[in-house]
């Protein structure tokens, strides 16, 4: 891939069916979709082939790729490694059959920065990564909101096209990280980049550039990276948001502005 690709999260549209998500993502200019997978929508762990082949010719039929599958394991998360290492199987596995070429994880640590079991189990999937042809993202989240908190669960392996980091806009910079340090911490293993805004203080996200989130630097920092951009607008969380198209527009905007 060279230069930017660009997507919006499903996220954003809870409950709607995937064409539907798919066909206003390409109303908007996107490229592809990064598709939320939860037992509450049409993605989901479990699903069978049969469902998935017809949720990928969804996404294929508005023109769009997959461009991640946003998963919910915690790779550091406390207890057992075998619940985990299941999680991030069925996700890959969920992945290959979609053609995602990749599945976003979160961190998950009972305390900041406690890596806990992570290498383990990342190792445990490791083949079933590489033969999917799947990268692992690990999302600048929860117990590790920094991208130099991030890269040291995902460095140990050597492998930036296998597994890597997600690169959220928020949370580095709430835990007082500036987009400099974000880059340069994450250096070759920066895997994807989310879109999204806030205003100091608040954790109600808003329309990307009505925030107080430094997003005009985040975009010149990217401006020598190729990568997916994905706009994630959080409605299933906070229903009362606006509806997707317009923090969308923003975004496309956004994006046209500082796309290398």
């Amino acid at each position: 891939m060279t230069g930017w690709r660009f997507a919006v999260s499903t996220l954003g549209a809870p409950g709607v069916p995937l064409a539907d998500s798919a066909r206003v993502a390409a109303e908007h200019g996107c490229h592809g979709l990064e598709v939320r997978v939860h037992p509450d929508e049409e993605v989901h762990l479990g699903m069978s082939p049969v469902r998935a082949a017809r949720a990928r010719d969804r996404i294929a039929d508005a023109g769009l790729a997959v461009a991640c599958l946003a998963g919910y394991p915690k790779v550091c998360r406390p207890g057992p490694d075998g619940p985990v290492v299941d999680e991030l199987r069925a996700l890959v596995e969920l992945a290959a059959s979609l053609g995602a070429p990749s599945v976003r994880v979160f961190p998950g640590g009972e305390r900041p920065g406690e890596d806990g079991r992570a290498s383990q189990r990342i190792a445990a999937v490791l083949p079933d990564l590489r033969s999917a042809g799947v990268r692992l993202l690990v999302e600048t989240h929860d117990s590790h909101p920094t991208g130099e908190a991030a890269r040291r669960l995902v460095a140990p392996f050597g492998d930036p096209g296998r597994v890597a980091v997600l690169w959220d806009a928020v949370h580095p910079w709430r835990a007082g990280e500036p987009p400099e340090r974000t880059r340069a911490s994450l250096g070759e293993y920066l895997g994807y980049f989310q879109v999204k805004d806030v205003a100091a203080g608040a954790p109600t996200p808003v329309v990307p550039g009505a925030g107080d989130v430094p997003l005009a630097r985040c975009g010149r920092l990217l401006a020598d990276w190729s990568g997916w951009v994905s706009l994630e607008w959080e409605r299933a969380w906070y229903p009362d948001l606006a509806p997707l198209p317009a923090p969308l527009r923003a975004a496309a905007d956004w994006y046209a502005r500082w796309r290398p």
